[in-house]
């Protein structure tokens, strides 16, 4: 069995498959293949054509594909590799391979959110204009201090909930 961009024939699948239309995948392709060629100077095909085993991805459209599969999916990369045709370690390889060149796109066509700030008073300047921000944290564990005034400042109270009897 392998994932390919023809058994795609409806929006529904698109979206499940990928999380874009055919025409949204269509002008990413665009910008990934441009993405490819300036990070590695050949197309998918022609670096394919140097090495001597049967690849498993032979096109921008393919990679991409995959990449956004992997994705959208969330599988493991056994389960990743099975469902695409190709083994665990090289399902890795091509999902950060793809990553590589979809960060790039995205970054060139300036889509990707800033990641980084120097300060809070920059990070604060940086969204002065939006009306809602969405963060989406998560809890860390931590060791308990053992001493308890000093255990008190890291609780957070999550998991204190009283119930009343019947």
């Amino acid at each position: 069995m392998r994932l390919q961009i023809s058994d795609l024939t409806t929006t529904r699948q698109w979206a499940a498959v990928t999380g874009f239309t055919r025409a949204q995948f269509e002008k990413l392709l665009v910008l990934f293949s441009q993405s490819y060629l300036d990070l590695f100077g050949k197309t998918v095909a022609e670096r394919q054509a140097e090495i001597e085993i049967t690849p498993c991805l032979e096109s921008e459209e393919e990679l991409l594909l995959f990449t956004l599969f992997s994705l959208k999916s969330g599988l493991t990369y056994d389960a990743l590799g099975f469902v695409c045709g190709m083994g665990s370690s090289n399902a890795k390889r091509n999902q950060q391979l793809g990553l590589q060149v979809l960060e790039r796109a995205l970054s060139v066509a300036q889509c990707l959110p800033r990641r980084e700030f120097k300060d809070a008073a920059e990070f604060a300047s940086y969204l002065q204009n939006e009306t809602t921000v969405i963060i989406d944290g998560l809890e860390q564990r931590m060791q308990r201090p053992n001493d308890d005034e000093v255990q008190r400042d890291f609780y957070s109270g999550k998991k204190s909930v009283t119930r009343s009897k019947p």
